[in-house]
């Protein structure tokens, strides 16, 4: 008999502890991919019943990296915040992304962040270019921490000095560099040597051009390192550009400028170099031919590598 009493109080016990009410302690989506809603600015995680949502506008992760030790803050409010719940039965998308989210399964557990700050770190993604050890840039990391945050919960408010929400990655179409090496130009109205295709340039501005271009055949190439008065500028227009832009005065206002690259100043015999080669071409003609070796294009805090060894091309001067 007392068996049996004893058996039944531990019964009637763990039935009074389980009012079908999961309490949640920690929040744990280390390894799950952060998506974006295609529409409204939200990022999301989901992981079986579970979802991590941070409520906050696209033009929070810019296109460039941020200063080291830098992150990006944005204050949280009753706008930007970050929020979790808990579902009974399996999440989806569907639960947050659409105007009108679906109400099943249903939500039996909510945190909503109240105060703190979101850090933002944003690093470029590359990969390999076609000349050697180059690279190009195809998207940016951001990693995303909630520093000294305050979540509402059911069970009272969670606080933490930081709080991880992950890594969220943003995709950008690779630069074309859809340049012909034979079709380097020097300009007619100043000492520019240019080279365009479509909307991009890639222009050579150096202040010894007589030097480095002389008309007279070389036996090992003549050098010279990238700096304030040897420029390399790439630029990426919204539109199509011929070779009447480059010397019209004023600049044309059309097409407008969407990107502009401009090369690391190179130290001597290291890297950032300028390396022309002469050879006669005909009579009283001799043909430049340009490598750029090491050579680092910067924009913002974002760079990318041309790479070891980068033809540039080939253009003729006469006398």
């Amino acid at each position: 008999m007392k068996r049996f009493i004893g058996i039944a109080c531990l019964l009637l016990f763990i039935n009074a502890c389980d009012d079908g009410d999961l309490k949640v302690e920690t929040i744990d989506f280390a390894d799950v991919t952060a998506t974006k809603c295609t529409s409204k600015d939200v990022i999301y995680k989901v992981k079986d019943t579970e979802i991590l949502y941070l409520e906050i506008p696209s033009t929070s992760f810019g296109l460039d990296e941020t200063p080291d030790g830098t992150p990006i803050s944005i204050p949280i409010s009753s706008s930007i915040r970050t929020v979790y719940r808990l579902y009974n039965g399996t999440a989806s998308e569907d639960n947050i992304c659409p105007p009108v989210p679906n109400a099943t399964p249903n939500v039996i557990e909510e945190w909503i962040t109240t105060s703190g700050t979101i850090q933002i770190t944003t690093t470029a993604i590359k990969a390999p270019g076609t000349a050697t050890n180059s690279t190009k840039i195809t998207g940016y990391n951001h990693y995303i921490v909630l520093k000294n945050v305050t979540f509402q919960k059911p069970s009272g408010d969670q606080l933490y000095e930081t709080f991880v929400f992950g890594n969220y990655t943003t995709t950008v179409s690779p630069l074309p560099f859809g340049f012909d090496e034979e079709a380097v130009t020097k300009s007619s109205c100043d000492e520019r040597i240019f080279s365009f295709s479509g909307g991009e340039s890639l222009v050579l501005d150096v202040d010894n051009f007589t030097t480095l271009f002389a008309n007279e055949a070389t036996t090992t190439p003549r050098i010279a390192s990238i700096s304030n008065s040897k420029k390399l500028t790439y630029k990426l227009f919204n539109g199509t550009i011929n070779d009447t832009y480059f010397c019209t005065n004023p600049t044309p206002s059309t097409p407008t400028l969407a990107q502009e690259w401009n090369a690391v100043n190179g130290i001597d015999g290291v890297d950032g170099t300028i390396e022309v080669t002469t050879t006669s071409n005909g009579p009283n003609t001799f043909r430049h031919t340009i490598h750029l070796k090491k050579v680092t294009m910067k924009k913002g805090n974002s760079d990318f590598y041309l790479g070891d060894d980068f033809l540039y091309g080939s253009f003729d001067t006469t006398f």
